[in-house]
C-alpha cells in the first residue's frame, strides 16, 4: 500500500503523523511511504531522518495525497484539503466528526473511508489512541491555566500553589477520566487545592485512593458544578462521551457567579465543550472573555507540544496502522472489533452512532457495509 504522510496546516500544529520508527515499521511490511518536505520539523524530525527509515520525501501536500491510497494524518483535514480526497482513500486521523458537520458533510461527500483515532475502542472501555493526547492535554490544561491567571494575561493575578501564608489556587476538574485524572495530577503536584467532578462513583472511588490529599473527589450533578464552579478559579472542562457531541454542564448563568479572572480551559472543545460560552480557538489567539471569564479553548492543544505528543500519539497509531495497510481497511476491521469501531465514514455512510445523533443524520451498520 502507498502511504502518505502531509504536513499539518491547522494553526501552530506541529505534530506530524508518524515518526521515523513508525515509518520503518511499515517500509519493512513492504508498503511505500511518502513524507512531505519538513513536515516533521515542528516536532523536531528532519527530512533525512525519514529517508533513513525508507521514505520518499515529496514537495508538495497535492503530490502526497495525490499519489496515496492511505493518508496518516493528526488532525481532521481542513477545507483546504478537502479536494484532495479522494474516493479510493483511506484516512487515519483525528475527525472529532460529532463537533463539525460541515467536515462530516464533506467527507461523506468525497466518498472515502475515515478510521478516527478518537472512536478506537477496547472490549474495557479504553480509548488506546485517545489516551495519549488526552494525558498531553490534561496536563497542558493546568499549565495553560496556571499562565492565564496571570495579571499581564488577564487573570486573577494568583498562583496556582500560593505561598506560606496565602492560599492556593482552587482548581475544579470536571471529569474524571484521563484528561481529568491528568489535570488533577498536575494541579495537586503545584500545589493547588483540587476538587474532581464525576458520575462514576467506582471512578471516584479508584481516584480518592490514588490521589493526593490535596485532591477531593465528588459526585457530580448540576448543584455541585455551580456550588464548585463559582469558588473556582480554574475550571478545566474534562468531559468525554466517545464519539458523541460533549454535554453542556457549565451553563453561561454559572459565569457571574465566578471571580472576576477566573479561568476555563475546555479541552472538550474539540466535541464541542462542555462550557456553554465555550468556542474553538487556536494558539495564535488562545483566550477570549465572556462575563470577566477568562476562556481557553484551543482545539489543538497538543500540537503546542510537538515533538512529546508525536511520539506519544505514533507510539498507539502504529500497530492500527499497519494492521489497515497490511490487511486493507474491510479485513482489518472485519478481524479487529477496535478498528470497526473506528469507522465513522464509509463510502458517504456514517457508521458511528453518536455522530449521526449529533447531526439527525441516518446510521449505518458498519458490519452491514462490509460485507
Amino acid at each position: 500500500m502507498i502511504i502518505g504522510i502531509p504536513k499539518e496546516i491547522k494553526n501552530n500544529e506541529y505534530r506530524i503523523g508518524m515518526i521515523p520508527g513508525g515509518v520503518h515499521a511499515l517500509v519493512q511490511a513492504g508498503h511505500t511511504v511518502l513524507v512531505q518536505k519538513e513536515a516533521g520539523t515542528g516536532s523536531g524530525i528532519s527530512d533525512d531522518e525519514y529517508r533513513e527509515a525508507g521514505a520518499e520525501i515529496l514537495e508538495k501536500a497535492s503530490d502526497v495525497w495525490g499519489r496515496s491510497e492511505m493518508i496518516i494524518k493528526v488532525k481532521e483535514p481542513l477545507e483546504e484539503e478537502w479536494p484532495f480526497i479522494r474516493r479510493d482513500h483511506l484516512l487515519f486521523t483525528f475527525f472529532h466528526f460529532a463537533s463539525s458537520r460541515p467536515l462530516t458533510e464533506a467527507m461523506m461527500k468525497s466518498g472515502a473511508v475515515c478510521v478516527t483515532y478518537e472512536t478506537i475502542e477496547l472490549e474495557d472501555g479504553r480509548l488506546p489512541l485517545l489516551t495519549p493526547m488526552s494525558e498531553v492535554a490534561g496536563r497542558m490544561a493546568v499549565q495553560e491555566g496556571a499562565k492565564y491567571l496571570e495579571k499581564p494575561s488577564m487573570g486573577r493575578g494568583i498562583l496556582l500553589g500560593g505561598v506560606p501564608g496565602v492560599e492556593p489556587a482552587h482548581v475544579v476538574v470536571i471529569g474524571g477520566g484521563i484528561v481529568g485524572s491528568s489535570a488533577a495530577r498536575m494541579a495537586s503536584g503545584l500545589g493547588a487545592r483540587v476538587t474532581i467532578l464525576d458520575v462514576d462513583l467506582d471512578r471516584l472511588r479508584y481516584l480518592d485512593e490514588i490521589m493526593p490529599k490535596n485532591v477531593t473527589c465528588l459526585f457530580s450533578n448540576a448543584y455541585t458544578v455551580a456550588e464548585k464552579v463559582k469558588t473556582a478559579d480554574l475550571v478545566v472542562g474534562a468531559v468525554l462521551t466517545t464519539g458523541a457531541k460533549a454535554p453542556v454542564l457549565v451553563p453561561r448563568t454559572l459565569l457571574k457567579d465566578m471571580h472576576p479572572g477566573a479561568v476555563i480551559v475546555d479541552v472538550a472543545v474539540d466535541q464541542g465543550g462542555c462550557v456553554e460560552t465555550c468556542k474553538p480557538t487556536t494558539h495564535a489567539e488562545p483566550v477570549f472573555l465572556v462575563d470577566g471569564v477568562l476562556h481557553y479553548c484551543v482545539a489543538n492543544m497538543p500540537g503546542a507540544v510537538g515533538r512529546t505528543s508525536t511520539y506519544a500519539l505514533s507510539n498507539a497509531t502504529l500497530p492500527y496502522a499497519l494492521q489497515l495497510a497490511n490487511k486493507g481497511f474491510r479485513q482489518a476491521a472485519l478481524e479487529s472489533k477496535e478498528i470497526a469501531r473506528g469507522i465513522n465514514v464509509i463510502d458517504g455512510k456514517v457508521t458511528y452512532e453518536g455522530v449521526a445523533e449529533a447531526f439527525n443524520m441516518e446510521y449505518n451498520s458498519v458490519y452491514e457495509l462490509l460485507a
